[in-house]
This record gives structure tokens, C-alpha cells and sequence, in this order.
């Protein structure tokens, strides 16, 4: 055993037990985080504008700070990047993760001085659990990737500015600097299909033992180690047993990343936002992400089939319920307050708090007042390659309002398979039937003669890469979307 490894036990089990002592008193936290930012924040000029030295209790916060998004915060946002001191936030912040918004353009999410401990912490803080669990703490000796954008950054007036994963980099702790793969220069190629390549020649010959990163593009290291070996992972990386994620669901990705292993390893999910690290896989026995409620964040929920609603119910966390689909809502230590993030999250657990991301509250199909969301569809391209077989590399859903073949419309899927079902027809049968089976509304719409059954258009294995290449969008923190309301996505995709 190393000495990193040796010294990893004890430690990941002080911290554990603190980890767990706070998740106990959960509640306790939340009211603490909510009276510490109206205090902190009372002398800024969002604090005043809100009156936060007048506010006692939730019900006054509800009504003091309305929910806004990027958008909505912009008059605020502008003067911060504008290196104005004292706006959302005592002084200036001290980085700028930068991230592009749909319909926002270019969005720049204020990191404090006080936040980013917390982003760096949480992320440790998931690999010492798996430690405490499992007692495996070899992996800490050998060699750990994690894909992800450039560390380089400019300065906005001043302020240093980068992809969330590249500002992180810079503050890894240097006992692990000499395991980090690849080197700082290869991390900073920006043309993601030229790092990719020169990551596996860096590491072909390294002992990995830890990867980490978005499954899509994981899979894409993955091919090229297995195009320039000929031999499965496990084969390249004997010792690699731990696959760290977030940002997507890993099931519609497993089957395949498994095959390209060529064995089962243990995984590891995070829920790190721009915004604030909100949850981490704390057990490899029991489900969801555990919430982590003493971390800088005073967290809101809306039911998403409410947040349109002129006046949707906000609740704090003692007011959530199991397994509804909620909007979660940010109030941090960098500066935001009633910030909707987009996400959609279900709670799983309330003791702890655990919690199972569901999708975004704008991708979703409700052309017809379904309301399909990302969890649906992907538990059942899940079930359906599991019972029919084929191996399914990424697809998005969308909306076929008026056929041009004519009929009723339905929802079109685009897929690329890695390996084709043997019968593509009762695929997409057994498809519909597993959607009817998770959503009442499309299920009624099917069996009122108001929609027909999904349909499935195949798409070359590539498609995907060569779409997200065509936006400025590979590799990173990109991800496809699931489920669109429209068929931009779509269109752009069966024109390839």
C-alpha cells in the first residue's frame, strides 16, 4: 500500500463523519445558510434593494426575492461584470466560470472567495466517501484524469475567467498534482478532437487508475485508446477500477462505456454546478445524490409542473415531499439569490436529504400537454435495450406536430446505435409502450387517437459528435439535450 493510500483512510474517515453529522441536521443548515447571506449580503446593492436587513423568517424572504433566472438578474450581473465592487456580493468576485446559455448567449456565474473552497472540498469530499465505504483507497497512487475544458483564462476587468473545470484545475491539491493527467499543456488545447488524441498518447503508457469526466465524451478517450490498441480498456488500464461523472445521466451510456472496458468498475456521481456544488454519490448501496446543505447554499424548491404557473409555491427543504419532480432554486455565497439553475431534481431520500436529477425545466416535450421530461425517456431507451437488445451511443427526442408524410404527429426520436436492434420496428413499439407505462398524459394522448406512436429515425454512429462539432460545442461540459419543445435540434441533426 502507498503512502497516499495509507494516509487517505484516516482522513476520509474524519471527514465522513463530519459530512454526516451535517447532513443530520440538514434543516438546522439551511436556516443558518438563509440568516448568514441576508446578513453577509445586507450592504451590497442587491441587499438593499431587497431590504435583507428586514428580513426574519423564509415567508419575508419569499416575498422579498423573486425568482429569476440569468436573464432576469442581468441588470445586476452586467454592473458585476463590469468590475463593479458591492453588487451582488461584498467586493468583487474572485473568478468568473463562463458558460453559454441558450438563450442568455455567453453567461458569466460569480465564484467568491468564500464558494470556491466549497467546489473544491465537495469534490474531494466524494472520493474520501467512496474511500470510507469501501476501504479502496489504491487508486489515489496511480495515475487520475479528469476530462475537462482549458485551465486557461483571461481577465475581465480584472476578475479571472474560465470554464468552471479549468478554474477547479488550478486549485487541485498537490498531493495529487503528480498523479493528474494529461499535462497542463494538453490541457489546454481548446479543438477538443486534437486534446482527445494527444490525451491517449500521454496516457497509453501511464497506470490509470481513476477517470473522470462527461460519459459522451469519455467514450470518445475510449475509442480512440481502443482504435489505437486494439485491446479493451481494462487491457490498456489494468489497475483502472473508479469512473467519476457528472452533468448527465450515466445509464444511457453504461452499456456502452462497459463494452469498452471490457468489465464492471465503480462509479462515482457529482452534481457540481457554476452556481455551487450541490450534491455527490456519498454510498455505492443506496440510491441518489446526497444534498449538501451545509455547503454555502440556501436551496428552494418548485414543483416543475407549477414553475409556469404565474405564482408557483416556493418551499425551503422542509417543506419537500418524495419523489416529485422539483425545479431547484439557488441562494449562494458567491452572490445569488433566487436563481433558477434549470435543473430538475426528485428527492429519493429525506433522511438524508438524497436527491436524483431529472432533467432540465426547459427541456421537456409538451407540445400536446404531455410533459414528457428526461427521466422518462431515458429509463425507457434503457428498459428497451435491455429487453431487445442494441447498443445505443446518444439520442435526443423531439416533437413531429405536422407529419410531412401526413397522419397524426408524434414524437420523433433520433438515435445512433453503436449496434442496431435486431428489429428497429418493435423497438420503438416496446419504446412507446415503456413511455405510456411511465407518463398518464402521453399515454392518454396515445390511446386517444390524439398522438400515434413514436417513431424512430436512425442516425449515422457519428452524428452526435458531428452536431455538437458544428455548434462549438464538443467535449467539455457539453452535453446534448434529450428532450426539445421544438425541432431545432432535430432539424439540424437529419440534416448531416
Amino acid at each position: 500500500m502507498g503512502l497516499k493510500s495509507w494516509l487517505a483512510k484516516p482522513i476520509a474517515k474524519w471527514v465522513t463523519k463530519k459530512v454526516n453529522s451535517d447532513a443530520q441536521k440538514a434543516l438546522i443548515w439551511q436556516q443558518y445558510w438563509m440568516e448568514a447571506l441576508l446578513k453577509k449580503a445586507s450592504q451590497t446593492s442587491f441587499g438593499k434593494d431587497h431590504r435583507f436587513e428586514d428580513v426574519k423568517n423564509y415567508e419575508q424572504f419569499k416575498a422579498a426575492v423573486p425568482i429569476r433566472d440569468y436573464e432576469a438578474l442581468r441588470p445586476y450581473m452586467d454592473r458585476v461584470v463590469a468590475g463593479k465592487p458591492n453588487i451582488l456580493w461584498p467586493g468583487k468576485p474572485l473568478y468568473f466560470a463562463k458558460t453559454s446559455g441558450t438563450t442568455s448567449g455567453v453567461k458569466y456565474i460569480p465564484i467568491s472567495k468564500e464558494s470556491i473552497s466549497y467546489h473544491i472540498n465537495s469534490a474531494r469530499n466524494a472520493l474520501l466517501a467512496y474511500i470510507n465505504e469501501t476501504g479502496n483507497a489504491r487508486f489515489v497512487n496511480g495515475k487520475l484524469i479528469f476530462l475537462s475544458g482549458s485551465p486557461v483564462m483571461e481577465k475581465i476587468n480584472g476578475i479571472f475567467t474560465g470554464r468552471l473545470s479549468g478554474i477547479v484545475n488550478h486549485h487541485v491539491p498537490g498531493y495529487l498534482r503528480k498523479n493528474q493527467m494529461p499535462s497542463y499543456a494538453t490541457n489546454c488545447i481548446e479543438d477538443w478532437e486534437q486534446k482527445v488524441a494527444k490525451i491517449t498518447d500521454e496516457t497509453l503508457q501511464e497506470d490509470m487508475t481513476l477517470i473522470g469526466g462527461i460519459p459522451p465524451w469519455v467514450q470518445m478517450y475510449f475509442d480512440l485508446v481502443q482504435a489505437k490498441t486494439g485491446k479493451l480498456v481494462k487491457d490498456v488500464f489494468p489497475n483502472f477500477n473508479l469512473f467519476v461523472y457528472g452533468g448527465v445521466n450515466f445509464e444511457p451510456y453504461r452499456q456502452k462505456l462497459e463494452a469498452s472496458i471490457g468489465k464492471k468498475v465503480d462509479t462515482i456521481e457529482t452534481y457540481p454546478a457554476s452556481e455551487g456544488f450541490i450534491a455527490y454519490q456519498d454510498t455505492q448501496t443506496e440510491p441518489g445524490l446526497l444534498l449538501l446543505t451545509n455547503n454555502g447554499i440556501f436551496y428552494e424548491f418548485i414543483e416543475a409542473d407549477t414553475f409556469y404557473n404565474e405564482q408557483p409555491v416556493r418551499v425551503s427543504l422542509a417543506g419537500v415531499k418524495l419523489n416529485t419532480n422539483y425545479a431547484i432554486i439557488l441562494n449562494t455565497n458567491a452572490g445569488l439569490y433566487g436563481y433558477n439553475i434549470g435543473d430538475t431534481v426528485k428527492f429519493v431520500s429525506l433522511h438524508p436529504f438524497r436527491i436524483k436529477v431529472t432533467g432540465r425545466i426547459k427541456h421537456f416535450i409538451s407540445a400536446f400537454g404531455e410533459h414528457v421530461i428526461g427521466e422518462e425517456v431515458e429509463a425507457a431507451m434503457l428498459q428497451a435495450s435491455s429487453e431487445l437488445g442494441g447498443r445505443v451511443t446518444e439520442f435526443t427526442v423531439a416533437p413531429q406536430v405536422n407529419p410531412p408524410e401526413g397522419g397524426l404527429p408524434y414524437h420523433e426520436w433520433l438515435i445512433s446505435f453503436e449496434q442496431l436492434p435486431a428489429n428497429v420496428n418493435a423497438f420503438a413499439a416496446a419504446l412507446d409502450l415503456y413511455m405510456q407505462q411511465k407518463n398518464i398524459y402521453y399515454k392518454d394522448l396515445i390511446k386517444g387517437s390524439i398522438l400515434q406512436g413514436l417513431k424512430i429515425k436512425v442516425l449515422a454512429p457519428d452524428a452526435f459528435i458531428q452536431y455538437m462539432k458544428m455548434q462549438g460545442k464538443l467535449g467539455g461540459q457539453n452535453k446534448v439535450p434529450r428532450l426539445s419543445n421544438d425541432r431545432k435540434i432535430a432539424d439540424d441533426l437529419l440534416l448531416l
